[in-house]
């Protein structure tokens, strides 16, 4: 039986046909409005550009929320639609689930289930996820790709360097190009679940300390490349608290902290994909971490280098910073460069400097950041941009991300303290040596 999921040449010119007039009909009237002068509502552009995204399955449609968070990537208007765009997508039918279910576990498949819904529970980009019951009562989640993905990912890939090139002929803040390439790379692991369930296990290692954390464990004779299994974890939506009470609202942001950031700082890992709905809280306020396509593995000096910088910002100390910066691969930094990335900087690291308690910001509202974000675009372009390294664009994607969780939950903690909590002992080779361990273990490498 042919693969459904070949990467043919015919498959991608399909999707090049799906996707072209959705971005580059669009982005050739931003190209005339630039260049020719010709009249074009942005806002209505961005809407529509939207609007057909959200109707492809795929992996232009992650792409799309992913820049939304990326500060700078994209113009404005462009940013504020595509952030309209939901995980939460119309699933596929029965038809579809029956035979994606037969392809990778038999014709039988039914009989390794006493239940399997027929509604999806939850449909997202690449994916949708079924609950189920095994023969022994136990509950699972059926997470199932998407057909075509990997001819989509290559056409949307290559559609979103077209957009991205389109940007850089009218924009010189942001040099896309290390970003589009850490992008493909992640993308392109999405797809593989068999690295999706050892990245799971990984998790469930690094976090076994922590109580209040829980990860699903993977079923391996019912996963397969594009079928993953894992144990079902009760929750309701972290959105759902947002109106608690503040010590429970508190409670599950130290939670959520926690989830996030003792694996990078123990591991130099971290979970790249800040989406609310990859995340649910349990009655008794400990979060579920799930879907872990998306994980970024560091080098130990990247870690450092953003400890260095903490402290390069508390102090006062423009060496330091020199040094955190060119740790993370950023070149030719200037005075005058340096200057702009601290206003960054220090509104990222604004919660960890003083040690009381506090909300993650002084607004609710996302505003602020905007303004700032704004601020530090104007000024790069200025100077003729700058070009972030790969290593850069999820962590500062997982940093905005989680901040915006806190901002949801309003909650007002001592960051200052969590912080010092992870990083007082920290210990560079002794975490290259743990990661280098725990990657063998799990038959996986640093990206």
């Amino acid at each position: 039986m042919p693969d459904p999921d070949n990467n043919t040449l015919g498959r991608r010119a399909r999707r090049y046909a799906r996707v072209g007039s959705a971005v580059g009909g669009l982005a050739a009237r931003f190209v005339g409005s630039r260049y020719l002068g010709l009249d074009l509502d942005k806002e209505k552009h961005a809407g529509e550009l939207t609007t057909a995204l959200g109707g492809l399955k795929g992996p232009l449609m992650k792409v799309a929320q992913l820049m939304a968070t990326i500060p700078d990537a994209l113009p404005e208007e462009y940013v504020h639609e595509l952030k309209q765009l939901q995980a939460d997508a119309p699933s596929m039918g029965w038809p579809f689930v029956r035979r994606r279910m037969a392809s990778e576990l038999g014709r039988n498949w039914r009989s390794k289930f006493t239940d399997f819904d027929r509604e999806a529970a939850h449909a997202a980009s690449l994916g949708q996820v079924h609950k189920a019951t095994g023969p022994d009562g136990e509950r699972y989640a059926c997470k199932l790709q998407y057909p075509d993905m990997t001819a989509a990912v290559e056409a949307d890939l290559n559609q979103l360097d077209l957009v991205f090139r389109i940007y850089a002929r009218t924009d010189k803040a942001i040099d896309t190009r290390d970003i589009h390439a850490e992008i493909s790379a992640r993308l392109r692991e999405e797809l593989d679940y068999g690295r999706e369930g050892k990245h799971m296990a990984f998790y469930q290692d690094m976090l076994s300390g922590e109580d209040a954390v829980h990860v699903p464990e993977r079923i391996a004779h019912l996963s397969t490349d594009r079928l993953l299994t894992m144990s079902w974890l009760d929750g309701e939506p972290l959105m759902s608290y947002s109106d608690a009470p503040l010590e429970i609202r508190n409670s599950v942001a130290r939670n959520m902290f926690q989830a996030w950031y003792v694996p990078f700082y123990d591991y130099a890992v971290i979970h790249g994909d800040p989406h609310l709905g990859n995340y649910s809280v349990r009655e008794d306020h400990a979060v579920n971490l799930l879907d872990f396509g998306c994980v970024r593995v560091f080098d130990a000096s990247f870690v450092r280098g953003v400890i260095d910088l903490y402290y390069a910002l508390r102090d006062n100390d423009r060496d330091r910073a020199a040094y955190a910066y060119e740790t993370w691969g950023f070149e030719s930094i200037s005075n005058e460069l340096m200057n702009v990335m601290n206003i960054w900087a220090e509104f990222v690291y604004a919660p960890l400097l003083l040690d009381e308690v506090r909300k993650i910001q002084d607004s609710d509202s996302g505003l602020y950041g905007a303004s700032v974000a704004n601020k530090v675009h104007v000024e790069l372009r200025k100077l003729g941009g700058v070009r972030p390294p790969r290593e850069f664009v999820f962590m500062d994607r997982a940093a905005i991300g989680l901040g915006s969780v806190f901002m949801h939950l309003r909650a007002e903690i001592n960051w200052h303290q969590m912080f010092h909590g992870l990083i007082d002992d920290f210990d560079e080779a002794a975490l290259a040596a743990r990661q280098q361990s725990a990657l063998l273990e799990h038959g996986l490498e640093r990206a």
